[in-house]
């Protein structure tokens, strides 16, 4: 009978956990999705109500430039307000360590109560967390910051910007490729073929169902392709 060592024994470590892969998976789908979808959009709308390729492309690539530049500056002021408000977090609870350190240690004792520990049991474990490391437990515990690793803006400017004009080329490059006579349906169908493979693999990356996130971005891609279809319709139709 073999007994178990500690070489032998799995760690808890060792239970991959796809969740933690959710910051970057949501903003590179996110930007991806967002490059592909709008540009179609923009290019099926343009193509609908003109039938000058010149000016199809143009709309296409502009679309895609500010598109880009767009999700570049958003996220940029969207991460480093989380960056302020967490800095300021962290000062904050710093602060009131060193002004009521007893006042502290009983929230988190209060925290690990309300958690289901017995009284005894949640004033050890705040105790020796205290001892450890008091303002990472209170960061982590009652303030809900599990990951204290810095945001940084220009890496997820970057990143959005490059992920938004990746999938932008996708309905651009075929618009390039597709005589006008069937620019908007192929469009659509590279389009839709696009929205469908980046749903299914961000939901295989995040451990969901492939064919329902695939559905569902090919669902709304369709109905956004389509309500632009008709309104460049009925714009080039009013010119």
């Amino acid at each position: 009978m073999v007994r178990p060592t500690a070489s032998n024994v799995p760690s808890a470590h060792d239970e991959p956990h796809l969740s933690g892969r959710s910051g970057w998976l949501r903003a590179a789908v996110m930007g991806a999705n967002d490059g592909i979808l709008s540009t179609a959009s923009l290019i099926a709308g343009v193509a609908a109500g003109s039938g000058d390729k010149a000016v199809i492309l143009l709309a296409g690539l502009a679309g895609m430039v500010a598109g880009a530049l767009s999700m570049a500056a958003g996220e940029y002021v969207s991460v480093s307000s989380q960056a302020d408000v967490e800095k300021a977090d962290v000062a904050r609870e710093r602060a009131e360590l060193e002004r009521n350190p007893e006042g502290e240690l009983a929230e988190l004792r209060a925290i690990y109560e309300e958690r289901g520990l017995r009284p005894d049991l949640a004033a050890e474990v705040a105790e020796e967390l205290t001892r450890h490391d008091a303002l990472t437990a209170h960061l982590r515990d009652e303030i809900g910051l599990t990951d204290l690793s810095p945001p940084q803006p220009v890496q997820a400017a970057l990143v959005s910007a490059a992920t938004f004009a990746a999938g932008a080329a996708v309905p651009l490059g075929v618009a390039i490729v597709a005589p006008v006579s069937v620019l908007i349906f192929a469009v659509a169908v590279g389009t839709l073929a696009a929205l469908g493979a980046l749903g299914a693999l961000g939901a295989q990356a995040g451990g969901a169902p492939r064919a329902r996130a695939a559905f569902r971005v090919i669902l709304w891609g369709a109905l956004a392709m389509a309500a632009t279809s008709a309104i460049g319709a009925l714009v080039g139709q009013g010119l």
